[in-house]
């Protein structure tokens, strides 16, 4: 076992501090839906019976399994009943069922797991993965999609930032860990311990993003959303400009008006022996 890995399954959960909103994690969904995408190129399932989406938000890429598998029946679990109830049912073909990833259990086998963007949000993924690995059917899958750009400007100058004499007593705590998620190797470990034949890749992204102040925005529905969540509207205001000013000038913007935001992903895909 790595000491990343250690690191991360003593790391006590997280609450959820502050409600998700829809139309805000979605004004990016061309970006945000393509590492899914990428994910799923890799699973070689071909007539699935039961497919769960843990994590599904608000459903658009859990119909997209539906699509895909037109023959599987869908779940998508979610603890947000925001994101929750924007996702449309399919009788009989897709459904969505309000639950915590870390407890939530399908009631029989299943024959492809699907994690998009979660797993960052959650303590013990060495654990976590291996009960998932566990639902598998021979011939199943299990693929996860995390963020690893927690050493970047936009999580660096926030976790700093929280940390600053202005904000320490209320956000010391409240900053992004570099420790979030493993490196691509550890997903490597912990799929073949769990049985499975891995997959392991990483990816950056170059986002070209548009408007004023972008990567602030992006940034606005994820990252940043617990922090403001332990701040009064006026504390929160101000610590929104401070921080803005710093990604202004960790991505300025180019000559065509356009910021790049350059965002690494890992992906780790694995097949049960059939």
């Amino acid at each position: 076992m790595t000491d990343a890995r250690e690191s991360l399954d003593r790391r006590p959960p997280r609450a959820p501090t502050a409600a998700w909103d829809p139309a805000v994690y979605t004004r990016f969904s061309g970006e945000r839906s393509r590492p899914f995408v990428d994910l799923l190129g890799r699973v070689r399932a071909e007539s699935p019976r039961e497919v769960v989406d843990m994590g599904c938000g608000e459903g658009t890429m859990t119909g997209a399994l539906a699509d895909r598998w037109p023959g599987a029946h869908v779940t998508g679990v979610d603890s947000s009943p925001e994101m929750l109830a924007k996702a449309v049912p399919v009788p009989g073909r897709l459904d969505f069922a309000a639950g915590d990833v870390q407890e939530w259990q399908p009631p029989g086998r299943v024959d492809v797991v699907v994690s998009n963007a979660v797993l960052h949000w959650l303590p013990g993924h060495e654990t976590l993965l291996d009960r998932w690995a566990g639902w598998l059917t021979p011939g199943g899958w299990l693929a996860v999609q995390v963020p690893g750009n927690f050493r970047a400007p936009t999580h660096a100058l926030l976790a700093d930032l929280c940390r600053s004499p202005r904000w320490a007593d209320e956000l010391a705590d409240s900053g992004p860990r570099p420790d979030a998620v493993l490196e691509p190797a550890g997903y490597l470990d912990v799929l073949a311990a769990a049985g499975l034949a891995p997959d392991v890749w990483e990816t950056t992204y170059l986002h070209v993003l548009r408007g004023e102040d972008p990567v602030l925005t992006w940034v606005r529905s994820t990252v940043l959303r617990p922090v403001l969540a332990r701040l009064a509207d006026d504390d929160a205001e101000a610590f929104t400009a401070e921080y803005a000013a710093a990604l202004r000038t960790a991505y300025p913007p180019r000559p065509d008006g356009t910021t790049v935001l350059p965002f690494r992903r890992v992906f780790a895909v694995g097949s049960r022996p059939a």
